[in-house]
């Protein structure tokens, strides 16, 4: 683990205008210049891993990463999209109307179940690897992710884009973690060395100061003692009626049975 500070949190941040208080969210809505602060790891384990929504992205990751990386005939490629796209079709039948509902996280739960459809840690969404994430006993958030062939960009290295996608999930979540939510308003990235593909790597995120609304938090990616990947973001806390405005303008521009 690096034990490495990243310099000066949150310079030449300045207090912004006052606002109403809001409660805890998802969404970076906190109480106002709260301090950052270490929550009691919660209980081990996350909820719900025999959820069916996790088995069928589970199945879907296990066939992405074949179709990606692995030669396969035509032939069965073939017979696959047609056994897929009855699946698909069964999927669109059953489906209810409107989309499922995001439910607020507990900043006091464990990290994992923050977001269950997330494309880095939800164990419900195929796309994500997915990345496990615990509170770390000293504070901030620790984990580990496993990058298969779906996710490559040079030749054997992890896309610099899906390093910097985890990044801004991992800081997010150690922000709701601590208590201090916040939307991301700069995310600055070091790409210190490649980051291999298909190899157990470890993960570290925390806050590291505030100014007002502006959070600073560091996070690093590391294989063994060589850190690969860090970085910096700040995060901008918004109270609740900004952001209800920022949720109802983009459900506006939906399309029906989409909105949140």
């Amino acid at each position: 683990m690096s034990g490495d500070d990243p310099g000066p949190p949150g310079a030449g941040a300045s207090q912004d205008p006052d606002g109403p208080e809001g409660s805890v969210s998802d969404f970076g809505i906190s109480a106002r210049h709260a301090a950052v602060t270490h929550r009691r790891p919660p209980a081990p384990g996350h909820a719900g891993l025999d959820d069916p929504r996790f088995l069928v992205a589970a199945e879907l990751r296990r066939m992405t990463t074949a179709l990606v990386g692995r030669p396969i005939p035509d032939d069965d490629l073939r017979k696959a999209a047609l056994s897929l796209a009855a699946v698909a079709e069964q999927f669109e039948a059953a489906a209810g109307p409107g989309r499922r509902q995001r439910l607020e996280p507990d900043p006091e739960g464990h990290p994992q179940d923050f977001f269950p459809t997330s494309p880095v840690i939800g164990y419900a969404n195929p796309v994500a690897p997915p990345v496990k994430v615990q509170v770390a006993e000293g504070g901030g958030l620790e984990g580990t992710a496993y990058f298969d062939y779906q996710y490559e960009g040079p030749p054997t290295c992890v896309h610099g884009g899906v390093i910097a996608m985890v990044f801004d999930e991992l800081l997010g979540a150690a922000n709701i973690a601590a208590g201090c939510p916040g939307m991301t308003g700069t995310l600055t990235i070091r790409y210190r060395n490649p980051t291999p593909l298909r190899t157990e790597l470890r993960l570290e995120a925390r806050c590291v100061g505030r100014q007002g609304r502006k959070v600073t938090t560091w996070g690093g990616i590391s294989r063994g003692d060589d850190l690969l990947a860090e970085a910096e973001g700040i995060f901008i806390e918004l109270v609740p009626e900004r952001f209800l405005r920022v949720v109802t303008a983009h459900a506006g521009d939906q399309p029906p049975g989409l909105a949140p």
